[in-house]
């Protein structure tokens, strides 16, 4: 039995008739294929391309090789998770640093109105202690 286009997996009629448009006709010439030649087909990334070669290579029963596309694209997509990672620490790092000002000015804040409850307090008391004095005489 010959195996259809789509048989591979991830290949619907849509992408099967861009295929055949592009001459690749058989599931044999997608799997002696590389991603580079397969990713000139409208619809079909570097990435998509890889697992529809590697898919077909399973279907034909070929030994998958790997290509310099398939280890550049790991190496290219852990690449960017580490970016993410990275980006996600300084973020954390910037809201620690961030509490810690906050904290500070917080403090400083507090210290402040302490200052002015206690000099209101002062001045409040020698103010009553006046008009009592001035009642009295």
């Amino acid at each position: 039995m010959v195996a259809q286009l789509t048989d591979i997996t991830g290949i619907g009629i849509a992408s099967a008739r861009a295929l055949m448009d592009h001459g690749f006709k058989t599931v044999a010439l997608i799997a002696n294929s590389t991603a580079e030649k397969l990713s000139v087909v409208p619809g079909f990334s570097v990435i998509r391309s890889q697992k529809t070669v590697a898919a077909a290579k399973q279907l034909a029963n070929v030994k998958p090789t790997k290509s310099k596309t398939a280890t550049t694209a790991k190496k290219a997509t852990a690449k960017k998770k580490d970016k993410v990672k990275d980006k996600k620490k300084d973020k954390k790092k910037d809201k620690k640093k961030d509490k810690k000002k906050d904290k500070k000015k917080d403090k400083k804040k507090d210290k402040k109105k302490d200052k002015k409850k206690s000099a209101k307090s002062k001045s409040g008391k020698n103010k009553s202690d006046d008009k009592k004095k001035k009642r009295k005489k």
